[in-house]
């Protein structure tokens, strides 16, 4: 039995945070019914069409779903949307900011009607505040969270390269939900979860905030290197090839001068003898490693720092990822079935040996539609009907 078999949640979700957030909920388990527009569907399904000509987007946040289409716009669809809230544990929402209330779907509204049901909000700035109302997009935030201020070179701030403020706050509600049904357990309540975007990025910002602090010049975009450590990030070796390495500490620096670069006494030059010089006199630091590696291959180099048990990684780009020697070794890829048919995924990370993770296939618009209403009592001449007036 995965935990979370007998728990249902309504999902008023679309594009990455609430969709993201509520696979992790279907991976152990639960059961997601997903409420999108008539026709179109969730947004995310026409961002892109590379798996085989599907979104790449929708593929990731949306497995082991079960669509139904609403128009929410229409009372009778929002009838159906709390029909169905009659049996869920979980009401989440990440629409414009103010869209669920209007629908009547907030909290305040919903609670004494359900008094067991656990409702997520998931907004750009929160429920309260100036920012309340504004639009809130993944790039947005990167940047009005700090993270652009640190992140890419000094000349070009950079986004990061995949959702990250998304995946943030999808994974603050998924953590919040958990905690919910387990204080649910013990009170009978529901309760209402409110997720920023902006305070779930802040908080994984704590590093450079507090290296920041009470006034202290903040850390600088240092590329892929580190703001403070050095040699800290990529190097090219003789091939061309690029390794990523990581030293940590006096010890690490000595090894690595003697094992893998062949220049023990470099360890004890004045210009790099301590962590901050070596920072500081990067440039001329740097000159002296790329001249050492270039009569070496990148296998080379990556051999040498692991005998010296230096940490080092391969800069792989994402055919080399879907390929990685250590996923496949522990089977981390299985195949999900999808409108378009079978396609690879990723287990997800942690789950125990007792069960398996729910990996079930990628829903079609409205897959689902004709199988929930029946489920709550509409027959078949009623959905036609209901899908002739565009409720459905």
């Amino acid at each position: 039995m995965r935990p979370l078999e007998g728990v249902t949640v309504v999902a008023l979700e679309h594009v990455i945070a609430g969709p993201f957030c509520t696979r992790q909920l279907a991976d152990l388990g639960a059961r997601i019914i997903k409420i999108e527009r008539p026709r179109v569907g969730d947004p995310a399904r026409a961002y892109d069409e590379r798996v085989r000509g599907m979104s790449s987007h929708f593929v990731w946040t949306n497995r082991s779903k079960e669509s139904i289409t609403l128009d929410l716009k229409q009372q009778e669809a929002r009838d159906i949307v709390h029909k169905l809230l009659e049996k869920a544990d979980v009401l989440l929402q990440n629409l414009a900011p103010g869209a669920a209330a209007r629908m009547g779907f907030s909290h305040d509204q919903l609670h004494e009607r359900y008094p067991r049901l656990i409702v997520c909000d998931i907004s750009g700035y929160g429920a309260d505040g100036p920012y309340r109302d504004k639009k809130a997009y993944d790039l947005l935030i990167q940047s009005e969270s700090g993270l652009l201020s640190v992140t890419g070179t000094p000349e070009t701030p950079s986004k990061a390269g995949c959702s990250i403020v998304d995946i943030a706050s999808g994974m603050y509600a998924y953590t919040n939900i958990l905690a919910a049904l387990i204080q649910r357990g013990r009170t009978g309540k529901g309760c209402r979860i409110d997720i920023s975007m902006l305070e779930s990025m802040v908080e994984w910002m704590s590093f450079p905030l507090y290296y920041a602090y009470d006034g202290a010049s903040p850390p600088v975009r240092a590329g892929a290197s580190h703001a403070t450590i050095y040699p800290y990030g990529p190097f090219p070796a003789g091939d061309g090839k690029v390794v990523m390495l990581g030293l940590q500490n006096e010890r690490e620096w000595a090894v690595f001068c003697d094992k893998v670069l062949g220049q023990p006494a470099l360890a004890g030059d004045p210009r790099f003898n301590t962590g901050p010089k070596r920072s500081s006199a990067r440039k001329e630091l740097y000159e002296i490693i790329v001249n050492a590696l270039s009569g070496m291959t990148a296998a080379k180099v990556v051999q040498r720092l692991d005998q010296a048990q230096i940490g080092n990684a391969r800069m792989n780009d994402m055919h080399e990822v879907w390929a990685h020697a250590q996923l496949h070794a522990r089977g981390r890829q299985v195949e999900v079935d999808s409108p378009e048919g079978s396609v690879k995924a990723m287990l997800p990370p942690g789950v125990p040996e007792e069960f398996d993770p729910r990996m079930d296939a990628i829903p079609g618009i409205g897959q689902h539609t004709d199988a929930i209403l029946n489920e709550i009592g509409y027959d078949a001449s009623t959905i036609a009907q209901l899908r002739t007036r565009g409720v459905v």
